[in-house]
């Protein structure tokens, strides 16, 4: 701040510590659940990929590689649980909330690095289809659906609520996909023959998942490049604060989250006049902003002229 400058902060929190956020209560009711689907799937991924080596299936092995990016994903989303469950310190004093978006982002480059390799290897595959034994490939995918659809219970609720945990949901959720697609190919080459089914249906499984794992990128990307959070529309946010009592203007208006919720708003709100109660105008705008639109985090610098003077509240 410059010289002479008197600049007062109210920092509303709820359910914050003095420190900072506090994730503790949402990161520990999804860290069990997210052992239980990654225990499940890594023993799940050495039975797939033994299966799909002796049935000398694509798909299989395609979904094997989706396996591979759902122990990953799950590892990843772990440990960001862990990671932005720790506490603000001196060098972080917003603390780790970040780790959600950046498990998110790493998971979809995941997903898109194997989808891409499952795509290019059912190219070479449709020229010459190799023979793919049906009834293990059938016998394989079964049980991989039965883990998928496990661990998407497990993983259902906290995907609403945290990019981490969408993007663990969203590995799961195409290898669901996936398992059907491998069972619905095994049926097809067992009554038909056709073993170029096997390279389709790896196709449309990397298809399929492509587009939701830019969906995600995006909304990750989103994050870290402090964008406004989803559902908040920066310019009712402005007109919300300008509108109130004694309020001339609000300018230098900044929102943005830490992770997938919590968003958080900074601003400079120019008074009407300068015999306004400065403190009454900061407490009423912080008020508002929690009771309209959910946000509990609010730094208000609240100015009698506008920050080019020399007077500030």
């Amino acid at each position: 701040m410059g010289a002479g400058h008197d600049h007062r902060h109210d920092h509303h929190r709820h359910d914050h510590g003095s420190a900072g956020h506090s994730h503790v209560p949402s990161t520990i009711k999804f860290e069990r659940p997210l052992w239980i689907a990654f225990g499940l799937t890594l023993a799940f991924l050495i039975v797939e990929v033994v299966g799909g080596l002796l049935t000398n299936s694509l798909a299989l092995l395609s979904d094997a590689a989706h396996m591979m990016t759902d122990v990953l994903a799950l590892g990843i989303s772990l440990f960001a649980v862990r990671m932005a469950r720790r506490p603000a310190d001196a060098k972080r004093t917003y603390g780790y909330a970040r780790m959600e978006a950046i498990g998110a982002l790493v998971n979809g480059g995941l997903l898109f690095l194997v989808a891409g390799y499952i795509l290019w290897e059912a190219i070479g595959r449709f020229s010459q289809p190799p023979h793919v034994e049906s009834s293990g490939m059938l016998l394989v995918a079964v049980l991989g659906l039965v883990v998928n659809l496990i661990s998407m219970k497990l993983l259902q609720a906290g995907a609403g609520e945290s990019l981490n945990m969408k993007g663990a949901y969203l590995e799961v959720w195409s290898d669901m996909l996936g398992s059907l697609g491998v069972i619905a190919g095994a049926l097809l080459i067992r009554f038909t023959g056709w073993t170029v089914v096997d390279p389709i249906i790896a196709v449309l499984i990397g298809l399929w998942v492509l587009p939701r794992t830019w969906t995600l990128l995006r909304a990750a990307g989103h994050v870290l490049m402090q964008g406004v959070p989803s559902g908040l529309d920066l310019d009712e946010v402005r007109d919300a604060m300008g509108s109130q009592p004694d309020v001339a203007t609000v300018h230098d208006l900044h929102v943005w989250a830490l992770g997938s919720k919590e968003p958080i708003l900074t601003a400079h709100v120019l008074l009407a006049n300068e015999t306004v109660d400065a403190d009454a105008v900061r407490h009423a705008m912080a008020a508002m902003l929690h009771e309209r639109f959910d946000i509990d985090h609010a730094t208000l610098q609240v100015e009698r002229r506008h920050c080019g003077g020399d007077l500030h509240a």
